[in-house]
């Protein structure tokens, strides 16, 4: 007998979009990858997924996670050439019903379901706050995102931000020079700037400044490659990255009350998992002045599911039916 599906599941993010289909007992099923940049559409990579791996008999609802904010049922990706919105895919697939919610809300209604695997626990194993304790959801990849979700008895609901276009604050000499140097090239730094592909890569060429050396890594990718096999200024460019992500990761659970924990996912956090444990991450993170025994007490964790957007987004579409 053919798998029922209830629901079609996306993540799409800057370079890469992955969906997923929900059965009829909840779980997720064929999950697949693709690079945003080999197609001209959202619809394509949809469509091809639905002909490749669903069949004819489509699912009859969706609920898409993307990288951005969604305003009006519509997206217009920050770091991505697309605009999507919920009318066209209803009407392009003819779905029940579609919704689009920003990737970190989907990431923060997993939260409550990471466990065992899923997590890897950066600093102390600390308790989770009550069940009514806000979480957060954090990570740095193309972009940088932030959601919260707020708990009660009633149920929990997701808060989209834009937490990543929020101001990046210096924390040392070292940091403010990085400031003034990323200043020159894009006028506001946020935190985004620092918190990313390209801002790692930036980091890592303000940092070579800094120490009089040539910046001889082309990009990212090496950094991350050499800094974990020795290479001394990218190592200290990967430690530098994560001291500045627990710092902000520890203004994030002051600003949303999280006694229920920070889970930090994206693209970069997992390729560091052992600079983020070892390294002065969780240092910062506590780091909070008069309130460093409050943020003391919060667990932080490494998202190691390889879709928690997926989760969510399955999350979401549970939800949807019970309406």
């Amino acid at each position: 007998m053919k798998p029922q599906w209830v629901g079609l599941v996306g993540d799409v993010g800057g370079t890469n979009a992955r969906f997923a289909v929900v059965d009829a007992q909840g779980h997720i099923r064929n999950p697949r990858s693709f690079a945003n940049k080999d197609y001209p559409s959202l619809a394509a990579i949809i469509d091809e997924y639905i002909a490749t791996t669903v069949g004819r008999k489509r699912p009859p609802r969706a609920v898409i996670a993307v990288a951005g904010p969604v305003l009006d049922g519509e997206i217009e990706f920050t770091n991505l050439d697309w605009v999507v919105s919920e009318v066209d895919l209803l009407a392009h697939f003819e779905f029940e019903a579609v919704e689009l919610i920003n990737d970190f809300a989907a990431q923060a209604l997993a939260c409550p379901l990471l466990e065992g695997p899923d997590l890897h626990t950066l600093g102390r194993n600390l308790p989770r706050g009550p069940h009514d304790c806000p979480m957060v959801a954090l990570g740095a990849g193309t972009g940088f995102g932030v959601a919260a979700l707020a708990r009660s008895e009633r149920g929990d609901l997701a808060i989209a931000t834009e937490g990543g276009h929020a101001a990046f604050a210096p924390a040392d000499d070292v940091e403010a020079a990085v400031l003034k140097r990323l200043a020159g090239m894009y006028g506001r730094v946020s935190i985004e700037r620092l918190l990313s592909g390209q801002g790692l890569y930036d980091l890592y060429c303000a940092l070579a400044e800094q120490q009089g050396v040539a910046a001889v890594l082309p990009d990212e990718v090496a950094v991350t490659t050499e800094g974990l096999v020795g290479d001394p200024l990218a190592a200290a460019t990967l430690d530098r990255f994560g001291a500045i992500l627990g710092s902000v990761a520890g203004d994030l659970a002051l600003t949303f009350g999280a006694r229920g924990g920070v889970f930090v996912s994206g693209g970069i956090a997992p390729r560091i998992a052992g600079k983020l444990a070892a390294g002065p991450f969780r240092r910062r993170f506590e780091d909070k002045g008069r309130l460093s025994d409050y943020v003391a007490a919060i667990p932080t964790y490494l998202v190691q599911h390889p879709y928690p957007a997926i989760v969510g987004a399955a999350r979401q579409l549970e939800q949807m039916e019970r309406l």
